[in-house]
Protein backbone atom coordinates (compact mmCIF):
# COMPACT_ATOMS: atom_id res chain seq x y z
CA UNK A 1 0.00 0.00 0.00
CA UNK A 2 1.84 2.74 -1.17
CA UNK A 3 2.27 6.02 0.71
CA UNK A 4 3.14 9.76 0.42
CA UNK A 5 4.59 11.35 3.15
CA UNK A 6 4.53 15.28 3.45
CA UNK A 7 6.71 16.60 5.80
CA UNK A 8 6.52 20.04 7.62
CA UNK A 9 9.38 21.66 9.31
CA UNK A 10 7.55 24.66 12.48
CA UNK A 11 8.96 26.70 15.01
CA UNK A 12 7.57 28.24 18.23
CA UNK A 13 6.19 31.11 16.76
CA UNK A 14 6.21 29.94 12.91
CA UNK A 15 2.42 27.87 13.69
CA UNK A 16 0.50 30.44 13.09
CA UNK A 17 -1.14 28.85 9.75
CA UNK A 18 -0.65 25.27 10.73
CA UNK A 19 -4.40 24.52 10.61
CA UNK A 20 -4.82 26.11 7.30
CA UNK A 21 -2.18 23.80 5.69
CA UNK A 22 -3.98 20.62 7.81
CA UNK A 23 -6.41 21.28 6.07
CA UNK A 24 -5.23 21.89 2.22
CA UNK A 25 -4.01 18.10 3.16
CA UNK A 26 -7.15 16.61 4.03
CA UNK A 27 -8.57 18.29 0.97
CA UNK A 28 -6.33 16.28 -0.82
CA UNK A 29 -7.65 13.27 -3.32
CA UNK A 30 -5.19 10.48 -3.81
CA UNK A 31 -5.09 7.97 -6.36
CA UNK A 32 -6.51 4.72 -5.09
CA UNK A 33 -4.80 2.88 -2.55
CA UNK A 34 -2.45 5.22 -1.60
CA UNK A 35 -2.18 7.17 2.01
CA UNK A 36 -0.93 10.20 3.45
CA UNK A 37 1.50 10.35 6.00
CA UNK A 38 2.44 13.99 7.43
CA UNK A 39 5.16 14.59 9.18
CA UNK A 40 5.04 17.57 11.07
CA UNK A 41 8.64 18.10 13.06
CA UNK A 42 9.25 21.02 15.62
CA UNK A 43 12.82 22.63 15.66
CA UNK A 44 12.84 23.05 19.44
CA UNK A 45 12.81 20.69 21.94
CA UNK A 46 10.12 22.65 23.65
CA UNK A 47 7.39 21.47 21.65
CA UNK A 48 5.33 24.95 22.46
CA UNK A 49 4.22 25.06 18.52
CA UNK A 50 3.10 21.09 18.61
CA UNK A 51 1.60 21.56 22.20
CA UNK A 52 -0.94 24.87 20.99
CA UNK A 53 -2.29 22.44 18.10
CA UNK A 54 -2.15 19.55 20.00
CA UNK A 55 -5.99 18.59 19.64
CA UNK A 56 -6.03 19.48 15.70
CA UNK A 57 -2.54 17.15 14.91
CA UNK A 58 -3.99 14.10 17.45
CA UNK A 59 -7.01 14.21 15.25
CA UNK A 60 -5.79 12.10 12.60
CA UNK A 61 -3.88 9.14 12.25
CA UNK A 62 -1.96 9.87 9.41
CA UNK A 63 0.05 12.64 11.40
CA UNK A 64 3.36 12.30 12.90
CA UNK A 65 4.52 14.32 15.23
CA UNK A 66 7.81 15.28 16.66
CA UNK A 67 10.80 17.59 17.77
CA UNK A 68 14.46 18.16 18.07
CA UNK A 69 16.79 20.51 19.18
CA UNK A 70 16.76 23.60 17.01
CA UNK A 71 18.97 23.77 14.46
CA UNK A 72 16.80 25.59 11.58
CA UNK A 73 14.29 23.77 8.94
CA UNK A 74 17.16 21.70 7.50
CA UNK A 75 17.49 19.74 10.50
CA UNK A 76 13.67 19.69 11.84
CA UNK A 77 13.19 18.54 7.72
CA UNK A 78 16.18 15.82 8.14
CA UNK A 79 15.08 14.62 11.66
CA UNK A 80 11.54 13.92 10.08
CA UNK A 81 12.39 11.95 7.07
CA UNK A 82 13.30 9.18 10.04
CA UNK A 83 9.61 8.75 10.63
CA UNK A 84 8.78 8.78 7.12
CA UNK A 85 6.87 6.19 5.80
CA UNK A 86 6.46 6.76 2.08
CA UNK A 87 7.92 5.84 -0.99
CA UNK A 88 8.12 9.38 -2.48
CA UNK A 89 8.41 12.85 -0.12
CA UNK A 90 7.08 16.18 -0.52
CA UNK A 91 7.74 19.47 1.46
CA UNK A 92 5.35 21.87 2.75
CA UNK A 93 6.55 24.81 4.85
CA UNK A 94 4.12 25.52 7.47
CA UNK A 95 2.52 28.44 6.27
CA UNK A 96 2.30 27.46 3.01
CA UNK A 97 -0.89 25.61 0.62
CA UNK A 98 -1.74 23.16 -1.42
CA UNK A 99 -3.61 25.40 -3.98
CA UNK A 100 -5.97 22.67 -5.39
CA UNK A 101 -6.98 19.02 -4.17
CA UNK A 102 -5.27 17.21 -6.88
CA UNK A 103 -1.62 18.57 -6.25
CA UNK A 104 -0.37 15.34 -4.58
CA UNK A 105 -1.87 12.80 -7.05
CA UNK A 106 -0.17 15.01 -10.03
CA UNK A 107 2.69 14.21 -8.52
CA UNK A 108 2.59 10.52 -7.88
CA UNK A 109 1.03 10.29 -11.52
CA UNK A 110 4.12 11.40 -12.54
CA UNK A 111 6.14 9.37 -10.55
CA UNK A 112 4.00 5.95 -11.37
CA UNK A 113 3.73 6.34 -14.33
CA UNK A 114 7.15 7.64 -15.85
CA UNK A 115 9.37 5.34 -13.27
CA UNK A 116 12.97 6.91 -15.00
CA UNK A 117 11.55 9.99 -13.16
CA UNK A 118 12.82 10.68 -9.80
CA UNK A 119 11.34 13.76 -9.10
CA UNK A 120 8.53 16.53 -10.01
CA UNK A 121 8.35 20.04 -9.59
CA UNK A 122 5.62 22.24 -9.98
CA UNK A 123 5.10 25.92 -10.89
CA UNK A 124 5.07 28.36 -7.39
CA UNK A 125 1.87 31.01 -6.84
CA UNK A 126 2.86 33.98 -4.12
CA UNK A 127 -0.10 34.03 -2.05
CA UNK A 128 -0.31 38.00 -1.14
CA UNK A 129 -1.66 39.66 2.05
CA UNK A 130 -4.98 40.78 0.35
CA UNK A 131 -5.37 37.24 -1.38
CA UNK A 132 -3.86 38.14 -4.53
CA UNK A 133 -2.21 35.34 -6.90
CA UNK A 134 0.80 36.11 -8.61
CA UNK A 135 2.86 33.93 -10.84
CA UNK A 136 6.75 32.86 -10.85
CA UNK A 137 8.28 34.80 -13.37
CA UNK A 138 10.05 31.86 -15.15
CA UNK A 139 8.68 28.76 -14.98
CA UNK A 140 10.18 25.91 -17.15
CA UNK A 141 7.81 24.56 -19.92
CA UNK A 142 6.14 21.10 -18.44
CA UNK A 143 7.33 17.84 -19.14
CA UNK A 144 10.62 16.74 -18.74
CA UNK A 145 13.15 18.52 -17.82
CA UNK A 146 16.65 19.50 -19.29
CA UNK A 147 19.62 18.17 -17.47
CA UNK A 148 21.17 21.36 -15.43
CA UNK A 149 18.30 23.21 -15.70
CA UNK A 150 17.99 23.80 -12.64
CA UNK A 151 21.75 24.24 -11.82
CA UNK A 152 22.58 26.75 -14.65
CA UNK A 153 19.44 29.05 -13.53
CA UNK A 154 21.32 28.69 -9.91
CA UNK A 155 24.55 29.53 -11.26
CA UNK A 156 22.79 32.69 -12.59
CA UNK A 157 20.64 33.49 -9.82
CA UNK A 158 17.60 32.62 -11.59
CA UNK A 159 16.49 29.32 -10.18
CA UNK A 160 13.44 29.01 -12.01
CA UNK A 161 11.12 27.39 -9.15
CA UNK A 162 10.68 26.76 -5.73
CA UNK A 163 12.53 23.91 -4.06
CA UNK A 164 9.58 22.97 -1.77
CA UNK A 165 6.92 22.30 -4.83
CA UNK A 166 9.11 19.12 -5.42
CA UNK A 167 7.66 15.82 -5.03
CA UNK A 168 11.32 13.35 -4.81
CA UNK A 169 11.41 10.27 -4.42
CA UNK A 170 12.30 9.03 -0.74
CA UNK A 171 15.15 6.54 -2.02
CA UNK A 172 17.05 9.63 -3.49
CA UNK A 173 16.51 12.02 -0.63
CA UNK A 174 17.78 9.27 1.81
CA UNK A 175 21.21 8.83 -0.80
CA UNK A 176 21.74 12.72 -1.14
CA UNK A 177 21.48 12.33 2.98
CA UNK A 178 18.19 14.79 3.30
CA UNK A 179 18.46 18.21 3.39
CA UNK A 180 22.21 20.21 3.60
CA UNK A 181 22.44 21.70 6.71
CA UNK A 182 22.38 25.39 5.13
CA UNK A 183 20.33 28.64 7.12
CA UNK A 184 18.02 28.61 3.91
CA UNK A 185 17.97 27.68 1.03
CA UNK A 186 18.39 23.96 1.77
CA UNK A 187 15.26 23.17 -0.31
CA UNK A 188 16.24 24.36 -3.37
CA UNK A 189 19.70 22.75 -2.26
CA UNK A 190 18.02 19.14 -1.98
CA UNK A 191 16.72 19.57 -5.59
CA UNK A 192 20.01 20.86 -7.22
CA UNK A 193 21.77 17.64 -5.81
CA UNK A 194 18.43 15.40 -7.03
CA UNK A 195 18.75 17.21 -10.22
CA UNK A 196 22.65 15.94 -10.53
CA UNK A 197 21.43 12.10 -9.72
CA UNK A 198 17.99 12.27 -11.53
CA UNK A 199 15.54 13.03 -13.87
CA UNK A 200 12.80 15.71 -13.57
CA UNK A 201 9.41 16.61 -14.66
CA UNK A 202 7.57 20.30 -14.72
CA UNK A 203 3.76 19.89 -13.51
CA UNK A 204 1.82 22.56 -15.71
CA UNK A 205 -0.91 23.21 -12.59
CA UNK A 206 0.59 25.01 -9.76
CA UNK A 207 1.66 23.32 -7.00
CA UNK A 208 1.86 25.55 -4.14
CA UNK A 209 0.69 28.68 -2.52
CA UNK A 210 3.42 30.53 -1.05
CA UNK A 211 2.29 32.86 1.87
CA UNK A 212 3.48 36.10 1.94
CA UNK A 213 3.45 37.73 5.46
CA UNK A 214 6.08 39.86 7.73
CA UNK A 215 6.39 37.32 10.08
CA UNK A 216 8.07 34.79 7.54
CA UNK A 217 11.53 33.88 8.00
CA UNK A 218 12.90 34.44 4.84
CA UNK A 219 12.30 38.43 5.82
CA UNK A 220 14.17 38.03 9.16
CA UNK A 221 17.77 40.28 8.63
CA UNK A 222 19.68 37.07 8.58
CA UNK A 223 18.11 35.40 5.93
CA UNK A 224 18.70 38.74 3.77
CA UNK A 225 22.03 39.26 4.36
CA UNK A 226 23.73 39.22 1.06
CA UNK A 227 27.26 37.92 2.03
CA UNK A 228 25.76 35.04 4.09
CA UNK A 229 22.66 34.66 0.92
CA UNK A 230 25.58 34.26 -1.58
CA UNK A 231 27.30 31.70 0.82
CA UNK A 232 24.18 29.08 1.18
CA UNK A 233 23.51 29.58 -2.47
CA UNK A 234 27.48 28.65 -3.63
CA UNK A 235 27.43 25.92 -1.30
CA UNK A 236 24.07 24.29 -2.76
CA UNK A 237 26.09 24.87 -6.51
CA UNK A 238 28.85 23.29 -5.20
CA UNK A 239 27.16 20.01 -4.01
CA UNK A 240 25.33 20.03 -7.40
CA UNK A 241 28.18 19.85 -9.60
CA UNK A 242 30.25 17.83 -7.56
CA UNK A 243 27.46 15.00 -8.09
CA UNK A 244 27.15 15.43 -11.78
CA UNK A 245 30.72 15.23 -11.63
CA UNK A 246 30.72 11.75 -10.23
CA UNK A 247 28.92 10.89 -13.12
CA UNK A 248 26.20 8.46 -10.49
CA UNK A 249 22.53 8.38 -11.80
CA UNK A 250 20.61 6.94 -9.73
CA UNK A 251 18.14 3.89 -10.75
CA UNK A 252 14.31 3.12 -10.65
CA UNK A 253 14.71 -0.44 -9.95
CA UNK A 254 12.25 -0.49 -7.14
CA UNK A 255 10.04 2.44 -8.67
CA UNK A 256 6.31 2.61 -7.06
CA UNK A 257 3.73 0.78 -9.10
CA UNK A 258 0.90 2.46 -10.74
CA UNK A 259 -2.52 2.57 -9.28
CA UNK A 260 -5.96 3.45 -10.85
CA UNK A 261 -8.75 5.81 -10.03
CA UNK A 262 -9.05 8.44 -6.81
CA UNK A 263 -9.98 8.02 -3.18
CA UNK A 264 -10.66 10.83 -0.60
CA UNK A 265 -8.61 11.69 2.37
CA UNK A 266 -11.51 11.68 4.32
CA UNK A 267 -12.80 7.77 4.09
CA UNK A 268 -12.03 5.43 6.14
CA UNK A 269 -9.77 3.26 4.30
CA UNK A 270 -7.50 6.40 4.36
CA UNK A 271 -6.04 6.26 7.44
CA UNK A 272 -2.35 4.70 8.24
CA UNK A 273 -2.64 2.33 11.26
CA UNK A 274 1.02 1.92 11.30
CA UNK A 275 2.10 5.19 11.78
CA UNK A 276 2.85 6.05 15.71
CA UNK A 277 3.08 9.74 16.99
CA UNK A 278 6.77 10.83 18.13
CA UNK A 279 6.73 12.44 21.56
CA UNK A 280 9.74 11.31 23.47
CA UNK A 281 13.09 13.64 23.67
CA UNK A 282 15.92 12.35 22.93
Amino acid sequence: MPVITVITPVHDGGDAYLPETLESLREQQLPEEWRLQWVVQEDGEEGRALARHHELLTAYPWISTGYGRAGGAARARTLGLLRAKGEVIRTVDADDLLPDSEVLARDIRVLTENPEIGWVTAPCLDLMPDGTLLPGPSDPAPGPLPHRLLLDGAIADALPVMGTTSTIRTEIVQALGGWPALPGYEDAALLLAAEAVADGWMQEKPGELYRKHEAQSTKAAGHLDLSERSARIQAAINRAEALWRTGWRWSPKNAVPAQPRSATLDSADTCLDSIERHGARR
